[in-house]
């Protein structure tokens, strides 16, 4: 059985249209606490982000549980793995999100961890939209439930993120800048980064509702990698709007995603003798990080895009460390989910054990030149399965000859198609994946 609202990542949308509604909220808790109640449970954690859109999404949730009889604990603006990790903390049977994550601040989304501070089974998910086609009811006065506010989230998380780096080092020394991305982050993440010895420099930490990830944060990297060439800062780290991505410069400003810092880890923690099983990526990984691991016997495998298929992949092999090159780092033996700073501390333990700069921890992986190009399309057509794109496809592949790869997928948040094309000639690969794009450009204009 399909899903009908919820995505790989919840539910999400532009604000003020269907689903992202006060009313479907409303709705939306109502069912979602229908579904715990069956299950016999009685409390939520809901968090959010920082875009404006938050208050009225959180105030209808609110508003659904209790008339399922749901109790609500308010955690006001924090990460999405900040929520995860609460809802274990406080025995919470299911934490709220409210966030559209890296969009802009128009949109809006909604995402439930379960009890153990992981994604909804599709079990849960389906159960919950069966609610969804039921009339909403009310239960009576003596069962409704209670809303309260939980005041020292923040101080909890920020000790949690401090707990997972070694107090065997510190980061004395370390001139580092966060970019928050006008995000959850802003609040936390200078004062762990701080605590632990960096002097931190601090960007995108005035969040005002509606400049959240605007040209800042983990998708834009421009002012990041300004700012850490102009104070002369050891590195930079970005995370996106709710926290779950993390990428880093270098001193000099060059760009470390996702892939670069699986590397980093993979390749430090072999040494050490850390046992994490292999690495699980997904379709878009370079593959610059799947034949630098190869090299060192460390096993890789790829997943769908998406965290929630990474981690399925992780558990089904065993194995504790993944993540996708957009900055989602898994490393299961730290958080159950997607964690920015979590996932900057680890790698700054490796240069505290080491001794090495960002710069020379990188070293051994060539990262292959991939584009990736976004063709916003109508939704209503679906160009993937015009012949002529899988024409254009073909041919790229038999200009590649076998030395890339060649990629089309719809987004699972946006209404885009992702083109991606990679090899080892970055004119060439630039040209190629124009040229697929211009195609489906083209399907979706004449549909």
């Amino acid at each position: 059985m399909s899903r009908k609202y919820f995505g790989t990542d919840g539910v999400r949308g532009l604000v003020g249209e269907s689903p992202i509604t006060p009313g479907f909220a409303m709705k939306l808790g109502w069912a979602a606490g229908k579904a715990l109640a069956n299950q016999g449970n009685s409390r939520v954690l809901i968090g959010k982000d920082t875009r404006i859109s938050g208050y009225m999404l959180e105030s209808a949730m609110e508003a659904g549980f209790v008339a399922a009889g749901i109790d609500v604990a308010f955690l006001g603006p924090m990460p999405t793995p900040a929520v995860a990790y609460l809802t274990r903390t406080f025995r919470g049977e299911a934490g709220v999100v409210i966030s559209a994550s890296h969009n802009p601040y128009h949109d809006n989304g909604i995402k439930f961890f379960s009890a153990d501070g992981t994604k909804l089974s599709d079990e849960v998910e389906l159960e919950i939209e069966s609610w969804l086609d039921k009339e909403m009811d009310c239960v009576p006065s003596e069962q409704l439930g209670r809303a309260t506010r939980v005041s020292d989230a923040a101080g909890r998380y920020i000790e949690y993120c401090k707990a997972t780096f070694s107090r065997e080092y510190s980061l004395k020394g370390l001139r580092i800048v966060l970019d928050c991305a006008h995000g959850a982050t802003y609040h936390v993440a200078p004062p762990v980064f701080t605590e632990l010895g960096a002097e931190v420099i601090t960007i995108g930490n005035e969040p005002n509702g509606t400049n959240i990830n605007a040209q800042c944060g983990a998708t834009h990297l421009d002012a990041l990698q300004k700012k850490v060439v102009e104070v002369r800062a050891d590195f930079g780290i970005a995370f996106d709007g709710d926290g779950d991505r993390v990428m880093m410069v270098d001193g000099d400003g060059t760009k470390l995603d996702g892939d670069i810092i699986l590397f980093i880890l993979a390749k430090h923690w072999q040494k050490k003798g850390i046992q994490f099983g292999g690495v699980a990526g997904t379709l878009m990984a370079n593959m610059g990080l799947e034949l630098a691991l190869k090299e060192r016997g460390i096993e890789f495998a790829r997943s769908k895009v998406g965290d929630r298929y990474v981690v399925e992949l992780l558990k089904q092999k065993g194995w504790t460390l993944g993540g996708e090159n957009s900055g989602h780092i898994l490393s299961l033996d730290h958080a159950s989910t997607g964690d920015g700073i979590v996932a900057a501390l680890q790698v700054l333990q490796v240069l505290a054990e080491t001794g090495q700069s960002l710069e020379q921890a990188r070293s051994g992986m060539t990262m292959l030149p991939q584009v990736l190009i976004n063709v916003r399309f109508s939704g209503n057509t679906a160009p993937l399965e015009a012949e002529s794109v899988k024409q254009a496809v073909a041919n790229v592949e038999q200009e590649l000859a076998g030395r890339g790869r060649v990629l089309l997928r719809k987004s699972g948040t946006e209404p885009l198609i992702r083109v991606m094309v990679e090899g080892e000639d970055e004119v060439l690969v630039r040209a190629l994946a124009q040229t697929i794009a211009d195609e489906v450009a083209r399907v979706d204009s004449v549909a």
